[in-house]
């Protein structure tokens, strides 16, 4: 299975992702795209900040990556993470998933992005015209 799992203080590239998960054996391919929403509980964002500890992010996603291929017929898996400050509409994450058939890189797919935002260590500061807030993936 082709891993590729980075951090990157620079913009994300869908179609690098997806060429990377993409051969001949792949019948199927997932893909995620996290973008940043302009809007957060009836609040206008004016920017996300993320942070991460680098080096222990890209382990637990490794091994998130590597449980998917345990539990799935995957052929190759990409997490792309943004950190740094990120406008309304850029992109913050990329899951993409190759497999043989679609449901096992759709529910790869799903697994994985659904994981990462529980478990790993990348954090998320909203920031609005009357304030700011740490967040977790899920309130």
């Amino acid at each position: 299975m082709t891993l590729d799992i980075q951090i990157f203080d620079t913009p994300l590239d869908p179609a690098q992702c997806i060429r990377t998960v993409s051969d001949a054996g792949s019948g199927g391919i997932q893909v995620f795209i996290g973008n940043v929403r302009n809007r957060t509980a009836g609040k206008t964002v004016l920017r996300l900040e993320y942070e991460a500890y680098d080096s222990m992010a890209i382990r637990e996603m490794e091994k998130i990556a590597t449980e998917a291929g345990r539990r799935w017929d995957i052929t190759g898996v990409v997490v792309h993470h943004r950190t740094g400050v990120l406008a309304a509409g850029e992109t913050a994450v990329i899951v993409a998933v190759g497999a043989a058939h679609r449901h096992a890189a759709i529910d790869a797919c799903r697994y994985i992005i659904d994981t990462l935002k529980a478990t790993v260590p990348i954090w998320k500061k909203e920031v609005f015209e009357d304030g700011e807030v740490w967040v977790s993936a899920y309130p």
